[in-house]
């Protein structure tokens, strides 16, 4: 298992699925809050974790999104909201990720405290240039938009997300309840983001069924899906994921844990890399989780049955799907490829620029 374990973490990867949110280190939390006299059930980290992870719960995807009312106090100022996105990059790089689109939904760190979304996005995109300057990563960023808030605040943060299209800014998430709240009502919203170069990833068919994915593509031209396992559950879904390569964000622990799969066995990964989808294994939101995205390998191999090769066709897979133009695309594909020991005679495109 160790030996597993050292073999996985060796691999360069590929993480087009962390929340930001999702990522906060458990010792910044309590340090942030006595500086700033944020009131919680105690300082003592292990006595807090119960609190922002979800390692014991029953699984429920609600509960799960409940976990981000208290990690949504956490941004009172700049410089914690620095400090946590540089962390955020600082311990994917030590998983070595060495190619990440971290999203996050600005209005959590800026409405509660006052902040601008504009304010925000700015401290965020300055913290990550830093943090690939100061690491062997390369970073995009990608503003995600809850699905409970008016059409008004997600047309504020797509234009906030265009307005930084040259910051690191590459797309736009739809997030959140995907039951309570269809996402056919954001579609002029993530169409003329599209238009004005952004891309689109939604999360759907995580806890609804394969009908929200298709939505999802059709209405709202999304060109990947987070999670999307229940996509299996209709053919037609599954050939226009297919034939217009949209590729699927699949985050194992994290779909355990919200319930979207009853027990570990039973997640459709490999069913989908059989289908012949593009499939990448993603974290969601690391420490909420408790995971890292060598322990979602670690998952995919001993629990689910996938193979070492497997795993490094999901990382190719990845880079091949990264919000990227085209050219930048191939390079980061082919250095992976490279790095992998999968180039089987393909052309090298030449060294990716990281950091």
């Amino acid at each position: 298992m160790s030996s597993l374990r050292a073999q996985l973490h060796a691999l360069p990867k590929v993480d087009l699925h962390r929340h930001l949110e999702g990522s906060l280190r458990l010792q910044t939390l309590a340090e942030i809050a006595q500086e700033h006299g944020i009131d919680l059930p105690s300082y003592d980290i292990e006595y807090l974790r119960p609190f922002v992870t979800v390692a014991n719960d029953e699984p429920d995807f609600h509960r799960f999104l409940e976990k981000f009312r208290l990690l949504q106090r956490f941004y009172p100022t700049q410089a914690a909201v620095e400090r946590i996105a540089y962390e955020a990059v600082a311990d994917a790089a030590a998983d070595n990720i060495r190619y990440l689109e971290l999203r996050f939904n600005p209005l959590a760190q800026a409405r509660v405290q006052g902040f601008s979304l504009d304010e925000v996005t700015t401290w965020i995109c300055g913290a990550v240039a830093k943090a690939q300057r100061d690491l062997d990563v390369r970073v995009n960023l990608i503003l995600s938009i809850r699905r409970d808030v008016g059409l008004d605040v997600a047309a504020e943060i797509a234009d906030v997300a265009v307005a930084h299209l040259d910051d690191g800014v590459v797309g736009l998430d739809l997030t959140g309840d995907e039951i309570g709240y269809p996402a056919g009502r954001f579609a002029d919203v993530f169409r003329r983001a599209h238009r004005e170069g952004l891309n689109v990833t939604v999360h759907a068919g995580e806890a609804g069924g394969a009908d929200n994915v298709r939505e999802a593509i059709v209405l709202l031209e999304a060109q990947r899906i987070g999670h999307g396992i229940r996509a299996i559950e209709n053919s037609y879904v599954v050939d226009l994921l297919r034939e217009r390569k949209v590729a699927l964000e699949v985050c194992p622990t994290s779909n355990l844990q919200t319930g979207a799969v009853r027990r570990v066995g039973q997640h459709p990964l490999l069913d989908l890399l059989a289908l012949d989808l593009r499939v990448t294994i993603n974290t969601d939101d690391p420490s909420v989780s408790d995971t890292t995205l060598t322990d979602e390998y670690v998952v995919a191999m001993l629990a689910l049955g996938m193979t070492f090769e497997q795993i490094k066709r999901t990382i190719v897979m990845a880079a091949e799907s990264a919000f990227l133009l085209p050219g930048e695309r191939e390079q980061l594909a082919a250095w992976f490829r490279k790095e992998l020991g999968m180039l089987d005679g393909e052309r090298d495109l030449g060294r990716f620029r990281f950091g």
